[in-house]
C-alpha cells in the first residue's frame, strides 16, 4: 500500500513500511541508548576484575593484622550503597596479566606487599607511610570503564582507610582520658609536693632561729670552759700547796716521832697540827670532790657541742681522774681526821707506843701529799681540757653560725620551691581539667565524625546524573528527525507548477514529519518509563514534552534539507553531535556550550530535564521549541517559494531537444 507522501531523492512513494521505519527509527535509537547507558551501576557483575593480593600482614601486640585481605574481602562482597559488584576473581600476577591481555579482565587490581606495613605505620614508633594499591585497565578499554573500576575500588580504600583512621582516632582520644587522668595524678601529687615544702619551708625557718640559739649556746659553753680552766688552774695551785703542807707535815710527824722517844713526851704543837692538817686534808677533798663533778659534767656535755671525738675522750678521761683523785682525797681526809682523833685519844699513852703511831701517820700524810699531786696534775689536765673545749666551743658557734647562714638560704630555697610547686599543681589542674576526657562510646562516635568528617547526601551512584534520560531522549528524537527527512521529501517537487500558496506546500510537508514526530515522541517516552519507573504525573509531562519536541525536530529538519538539501542533513547530524558533547561533562570549552544553547536540542533538553527533575526551566523549554517550530516553518515556507522560481537553464533541461 502506498501513500501519496512525496519520497526523498526518489520518485517512488512512499509506503507502510518506510514509515514504519522512519517512526521505529527513534525508538530503537532511544531503547539502544537507554538499555545501554542508563544505570550503568546496577549492571557492574557484567565487568570482570581480578585482585591480586600480595600483601604481607603484619602482628600488633600480638595480633596479626592482614589488611590485604581485609580489602580484597572488602571488594569481593561490594557495599549496601551500591546493588550490584564487579565480577572479582581473585588471582595470581601471571594470570592476572593474561587476562588483562586476552580481554578476560576488564581491571586488575594488585595489593602490594608493604600494604599492611604501610596503612599502620601510623603506629606509635612507626615511620608513617600511605598505603597504595594499583589499578590496571587494558588500553583498549571502554570510555567509562576506568572510572567504574576506579570508583569501586577508591570507594573500598577509602571505607578501609576512614576504619583505619576511626581506630587510630579512638586510641588518640582515649589516650587524652588517660592523659587527663595522669595529669590529675600529678596535679595531686604536685599539692602534696607543695605542702611538704611549703612545711621544709617552716622547718628550714626553724633551723635558722635554732642555730642562732646553738650558736649563742656555744659561744657561753667557750666563755665558761676558759673560766673553768681558770678555776681549775687556781685549784690546781691549791691542792699542790696542800700537797706541800702534807709534805711538811709528815716531816714534822716524823720529827716528832723521834723527838717523843727521845724526850718521851707528847708535843701540844703536834696535835695541833694533826687537826689542822686534817681540817685542810678534808677542804682538798671537798674540793677535788667538786672538780670532779664539773669535768663530768663537762665531758657529758662534749659529746652535745663537738664532733671533736678525741678530745671528748680525752675529757673523759681527765672525769675519770678526777673522780679517782677525789677518792683519793676523801680517804686521805678520813686518815687525817682520824690521825687528828688518834693524837687527842693517845697523847696521855706511852711515848714509844704514840710514837710508833705518829710515824704511821706521817706514812699516810706522806701517801696522801702524793695522792694531792697527782690530784694536781689531773687538775692541770682538766683546765688544759677546759681550755681546749673553749677553743672548740668558739669554733662550733663559729660552724653554727655558718650553718644558720646556710639554714636561712635554704629555708629562702625551699621557700621558693614551694611556691613553685604550687604553682605546678596549680598549671597542672588546668591541664588536666583541659584534656578533654572520653568513654569509649564517646571515643568510638567521635572517630567515627573525625575520621570521615564530611559527608555528601543526594550523591546518586548511577554514574550518570539525572540528566541523563532527557539527553538520550533528545538524541533518540532529533536523530529521528533527522531520518524522517532522509526518506520524506522537505519541499515538494510540484511546488512549481501547484497553485496552492507556498505555506501550504510548507504544511503538507511537514504534517507527516510532524505526525510521526509526535508518535516518536511518545513511543521514546514509553521506552523511558519501562526503564526508569517515573512517576506517572512526572512522565506524563515529560511525555508532553517528547511529543513537542518530535514535532519540532521534525520542522527543523525539513527546514534545514529544505533550505540547504543534502548539506542540511549533515548539518542535522553535526547538532546531534554537539548535543552529545556538551551534555556528557560540563568541562567541554566554553565556546562550545555557548553554540549549543542557541540549537533547537538545548530547549528540548533543559524542558524535559525540569519535566524529571527540580530544575527550572520548563516554560523557556516550551517556548523554545515553539520558536524553533515557528522558524523552522518559516524557513521551509520560502524554501518552497524559492522553488516555484524557474529559471531558464531548469526549463531547458526539462524540456525534449528539437529534432
Amino acid at each position: 500500500m502506498t501513500l501519496h507522501i512525496e519520497r526523498a531523492r526518489s520518485r517512488r512513494p512512499i509506503t507502510w513500511l518506510t514509515l514504519v521505519g522512519v517512526l521505529l527509527l527513534p525508538v530503537l535509537i532511544g531503547g539502544i541508548l537507554v538499555a545501554a547507558l542508563y544505570n550503568p551501576a546496577e549492571r557492574l557483575d557484567n565487568m570482570s576484575a581480578a585482585i591480586v593480593n600480595e600483601d604481607d600482614p603484619v602482628t600488633i601486640d600480638d595480633q596479626l593484622v592482614p589488611l590485604g585481605r581485609q580489602l580484597t574481602a572488602g571488594l569481593v562482597e561490594g557495599s549496601d550503597e551500591i546493588a550490584s559488584n564487579l565480577d572479582w576473581t581473585i588471582s595470581n600476577a601471571d594470570d592476572a596479566a593474561a587476562g588483562l591481555a586476552d580481554g578476560t579482565y576488564q581491571a586488575v587490581v594488585t595489593i602490594p606487599a608493604n600494604f599492611s606495613a604501610a596503612a599502620t605505620s601510623t603506629a606509635p614508633g612507626g615511620t608513617p607511610e600511605q598505603a597504595t594499591i594499583e589499578v590496571a585497565t587494558p588500553p583498549d578499554s571502554k570510555v567509562v570503564d576506568d572510572a567504574i573500576t576506579a570508583q569501586v575500588t577508591s570507594a573500598a580504600a577509602s571505607i578501609l582507610g576512614q576504619q583505619l583512621s576511626q581506630v587510630y582516632l579512638e586510641n588518640v582520644f582515649l589516650g587524652f582520658t588517660t592523659l587527663g587522668d595522669q595529669l590529675g595524678e600529678a596535679a595531686s601529687g604536685a599539692h602534696q609536693l607543695a605542702d611538704g615544702a611549703t612545711e621544709a619551708a617552716g622547718g628550714a625557718t626553724a633551723l635558722a632561729g635554732g642555730t642562732a640559739q646553738l650558736s649563742e649556746g656555744a659561744s657561753g659553753l667557750a666563755t665558761g670552759a676558759e673560766q673553768l680552766g681558770g678555776g681549775l688552774d687556781t685549784i690546781a695551785a691549791g691542792i699542790r700547796s696542800v700537797s706541800s703542807g702534807a709534805t711538811q707535815l709528815a716531816d714534822g710527824v716524823y720529827a716528832g716521832a723521834d723527838t717523843i722517844e727521845a724526850d718521851g713526851i707528847v708535843p701540844q704543837q703536834i696535835t695541833d697540827l694533826a687537826a689542822q692538817s686534817a681540817g685542810a686534808t678534808a677542804s682538798a677533798a671537798d674540793l677535788s670532790g667538786g672538780v670532779a663533778a664539773d669535768v663530768g659534767a663537762l665531758a657529758a656535755q662534749c659529746t652535745a657541742v663537738s664532733t671533736d671525738t678525741v678530745f671528748c675522750d680525752s675529757l673523759a678521761a681527765a672525769a675519770a681522774d678526777a673522780t679517782t683523785a677525789a677518792q683519793t682525797s676523801g680517804g686521805a681526809a678520813q686518815a687525817a681526821g682520824g690521825t687528828s682523833f688518834a693524837l687527842d685519844q693517845f697523847a696521855a699513852t706511852a711515848p714509844g707506843e704514840f710514837a710508833g703511831r705518829l710515824r704511821t701517820i706521817a706514812d699516810n700524810v706522806g701517801a696522801l701529799a702524793g695522792g694531792l699531786d697527782q690530784l694536781a696534775g689531773g687538775t692541770a689536765q682538766s683546765a688544759a681540757g677546759a681550755r681546749q673545749l673553749g677553743s672548740g666551743a668558739t669554733q662550733l658557734a663559729g660552724g653554727i653560725d655558718e650553718a644558720g647562714v646556710g639554714a636561712t638560704s635554704l629555708a629562702d630555697g625551699v621557700a621558693q620551691l614551694a611556691t613553685g610547686t604550687t604553682t605546678l599543681a596549680d598549671g597542672l589542674d588546668q591541664a588536666s581539667s583541659a584534656v578533654p576526657s572520653y568513654t569509649d562510646e564517646d571515643a568510638t562516635s567521635l572517630a567515627t565524625v573525625v575520621a570521615d568528617p564530611v559527608a555528601a547526601e543526594g550523591v546518586g551512584s548511577t554514574l550518570f546524573g539525572a540528566s541523563a534520560v532527557p539527553l538520550l531522549a533528545t538524541l533518540a528524537l532529533w536523530f529521528g528527525g533527522l531520518g524522517t527527512f532522509v526518506a520524506l521529501q522537505a519541499a515538494s517537487r510540484r511546488a512549481l507548477t501547484s497553485r496552492a500558496p507556498s505555506a501550504v506546500l510548507a504544511l503538507r510537508g511537514l504534517a507527516p514529519a510532524a505526525a510521526l514526530g509526535a508518535v516518536q515522541g511518545l513511543l521514546v517516552a514509553g521506552v523511558v518509563q519501562l526503564a526508569a519507573s517515573y512517576d506517572w504525573g512526572q512522565w506524563s509531562l515529560f511525555a508532553a514534552l517528547c511529543v513537542l519536541a518530535g514535532v519540532a525536530f521534525a520542522a527543523v529538519n525539513q527546514a534545514l534539507v529544505a533550505v540547504f538539501g543534502g548539506a542540511g542533513r549533515w548539518l542535522a547530524a553535526l547538532v546531534g553531535v554537539l548535543a552529545v558533547a556538551t551534555g556528557v561533562v560540563s568541562t567541554v570549552p566554553g565556546v562550545l556550550s555557548e553554540v549549543a544553547s542557541l540549537l533547537p536540542t538545548a530547549p528540548a533538553y533543559n524542558g524535559m530535564l525540569a519535566a524529571l527533575t527540580d530544575a527550572e526551566g520548563l516554560g523557556a523549554g516550551i517556548a523554545g521549541l515553539l520558536i524553533w517550530s515557528l522558524l523552522a516553518f518559516i524557513a521551509t515556507t520560502l524554501a518552497v517559494a524559492r522553488r516555484r522560481v524557474a529559471r531558464s537553464r531548469d526549463l531547458l533541461a526539462a524540456s525534449p531537444a528539437a529534432a
